[in-house]
């Protein structure tokens, strides 16, 4: 049996192939360049409090593994921010001890109440937390909003201290998938524990204002200091909070952030609510 002879592409097949693999790459070079640097570039905004721009974004382990992100700020002294939390229903995390350590244990294993029960340490700009909070949700220790502290400006754009936080609910207890130990596990949705600190703040009146700046970024598939999962509009939620304790009785005053900001979130809400997270 004699073999058929192979048609060779002719010149303008080949030219037609070629013309769409330099058309594929044009597009895939537009996308990264979109998703990579114009984008982004656009979505980073920091008019309100110039002074984050050049700060990181992630706490850190230890071991110097990327923990949790930022995603909440505070405006005002330690007294303003202490008397806030406490107006808010949020208790101040015990120092790490042998005898917190001994009740943290035994608030998980008997299901009893631990209200202020330390928290791991997470370090940013080379240091552990200088405040940690939290408000149990349930009977123990091993479900509980809690949100740590950084003073990261001695003055920001209001002639007050600026203090950047990480807000996360822990939904239980387990091992860390990179390390071994035991530590909490996160739930994956940061923006609702932002909301959630948030309307507890301002529900106690201790907010005068709140805006906007950037954070990390849109993510999908960020990974905590345990190993966790989460997903975040990449916003920091900034809350101005009332001077001496005083409570606010107006209304808080919203500032607006840039128009392509307003849409990036835009976007976001609706992929999140499509994709059922």
């Amino acid at each position: 049996m004699t073999d058929l002879p192979s048609n060779p592409p002719t010149p303008r097949r080949r030219d037609r192939i070629r013309r769409i693999e330099l058309s594929l790459a044009l597009i895939l070079m537009i996308y990264l360049l979109a998703a990579y640097l114009a984008l982004p570039a656009f979505w980073k905004h920091y008019e309100h409090q110039k002074g984050l721009a050049d700060l990181p974004m992630v706490t850190r382990t230890a071991q110097g593994i990327p923990g949790d992100p930022m995603n909440v700020g505070l405006i005002g002294d330690k007294k303003d921010l202490v008397c806030a939390m406490h107006e808010a229903g949020w208790y101040p995390a015990d120092p790490i001890t042998l005898k917190s350590s001994i009740e943290i244990v035994g608030s998980v294993l008997l299901d009893r109440p631990y209200k202020d029960a330390p928290v791991s340490n997470l370090f940013y700009l080379d240091r552990r937390e200088d405040l940690a909070f939290e408000k149990p949700v349930g009977s123990s220790a091993d479900r509980r909003n809690h949100v740590r502290f950084w003073k990261v400006l001695e003055q920001g754009e209001e002639k007050r201290p600026v203090w950047l936080g990480a807000a996360t609910l822990d939904r239980g207890v387990g091992v860390s998938h990179y390390t071994g130990a035991v530590t909490h596990h996160i739930s994956a949705d940061l923006d609702a524990e932002r909301a959630t600190l948030a309307g507890d703040l301002e529900a106690a009146r201790m907010v005068t204002a709140k805006y906007q700046v950037a954070g990390i970024g849109p993510t999908f598939t960020g990974r905590n200091g345990g190993g966790d999962l989460y997903y975040t509009d990449g916003e920091i939620w900034v809350l101005r909070l009332v001077e001496a304790c005083k409570k606010n009785d107006a209304p808080v005053e919203a500032i607006p952030s840039p128009a392509m900001t307003e849409f990036k979130d835009q976007v976001w809400r609706s992929v999140v609510e499509a994709i059922g997270k």
